[in-house]
């Protein structure tokens, strides 16, 4: 209530201030109508994170809702490695690795009494979270007999500002990624690390790709659908706002045009040169109105400048659907998604392949 109070204190006084005509306004009214509209925006940011949050406790609903009839759903906990940004260095817990959470999935017909195989799978967006939205290819994997991690990184929504303030986009997040794959293989004692495969879409393909290339001997496999491959690109085909997005304090702090060299560090296409042969199959799409198609071919020109083998790729032709185009639930989607499995299955041999 108290909150509530002053956010409508706040927008009485700014109606009030704004109603004056320009030459009423006085030094002292100018600064008050700062002063509200900072608070009213650190009040709308607040509510933001809040409704973010209930978001999330409803998909948490409809996870079992929509797949609790074939699979064990739990939420982990584990720690990544300390905050990139750290506003207050001295403060008590200051350099704490930070705590992360997972959704676990395992298929309850799993025979645990030998080993099985692993799927981590991150989830997309700059600031987003492991949705309800996934389920179509969640439930796929579950039915072939894949245990799933999916983890939700620093900077995932519905977790609070704090959290979501810790983002390192294409930087210590690939760490957390990381993190829910050995959290898995430390805490399951059914699952083969040698059967480990990671699966991406966007952003997540992002992480599929980065972790390919800085851990390349924790995967067997990986996908990348539609992934963000080269920040810089990105950063000048995308708007002003989105760019924004990157270079506030608690992020990368800084511009593309200012830093150029941080952006290359955390593009995939720029870091071709680790990856060591682990079975790569990526997908793009011609018509992708989020990650525009060059950022990937610029992906695979590197791969193939590189020398590289190992990858497969796919370009779409300007396939219905977009940047989605095979998450949807049309027949084409499902055809793709088939692709998908045919090339992890002979590598992850799960209980139920696709055929």
């Amino acid at each position: 209530m108290r909150g509530t109070r002053h956010f409508l204190h706040g927008v009485l006084v700014l109606g009030a201030c704004s109603a004056l005509s320009p030459h009423g306004l006085t030094a002292q009214s100018s600064e008050e109508i700062q002063e509200v509209t900072a608070m009213l925006e650190r009040h709308i940011e607040n509510l933001r994170h809040q409704i973010d949050g209930i978001n999330r406790r409803i998909d948490d609903i409809m996870f079992f809702h929509r797949v609790g009839d074939i699979a064990e759903i739990d939420m982990v906990q584990f720690t990544g490695p300390p905050r990139r940004y750290e506003p207050n260095p001295t403060a008590q817990g200051a350099g704490n690795p930070l705590r992360i959470r997972a959704y676990v999935f395992i298929p309850k017909n799993l025979d645990r009494s030998k080993k099985q195989p692993l799927i981590v799978y991150p989830h997309g967006g700059v600031h987003s979270n492991f949705s309800t939205g996934t389920t179509n290819r969640l439930r796929e994997m579950l039915e072939q007999g894949y245990t799933v991690v999916a983890p939700e990184y620093r900077g995932s929504t519905g977790y609070g500002g704090g959290f979501y303030r810790t983002i390192d986009y294409g930087g210590l997040e690939i760490e957390d990624t990381y993190a829910a794959r050995n959290f898995m293989l430390e805490n399951y004692s059914f699952l083969d690390e040698s059967r480990v495969g990671i699966v991406g879409w966007s952003h997540g393909g992002l992480h599929a790709l980065m972790n390919i290339f800085e851990h390349p001997d924790a995967y067997a496999v990986a996908y990348a659908g539609v992934p963000v491959s080269d920040l810089i690109a990105r950063m000048g085909y995308k708007t002003q706002g989105y760019r924004d997005l990157y270079s506030v304090e608690y992020h990368i702090g800084k511009t593309a045009y200012e830093d150029v060299e941080e952006y290359r560090r955390r593009s995939p296409s720029w870091n071709t040169h680790k990856y060591d042969g682990t079975p790569l199959l990526i997908h793009t799409n011609t018509n992708d109105a989020d990650v525009n198609v060059l950022e990937v071919e610029r992906l695979i020109q590197a791969l193939k400048a590189e020398g590289k083998s190992g990858f497969q790729y796919k370009i779409y032709q300007d396939e219905p659907g977009g940047h989605g185009f095979n998450r949807m639930d049309t027949l084409a989607a499902k055809e793709s998604r088939r692709e998908i499995w045919r090339f992890l299955a002979p590598i992850l041999r799960p209980d139920n392949p696709v055929g």
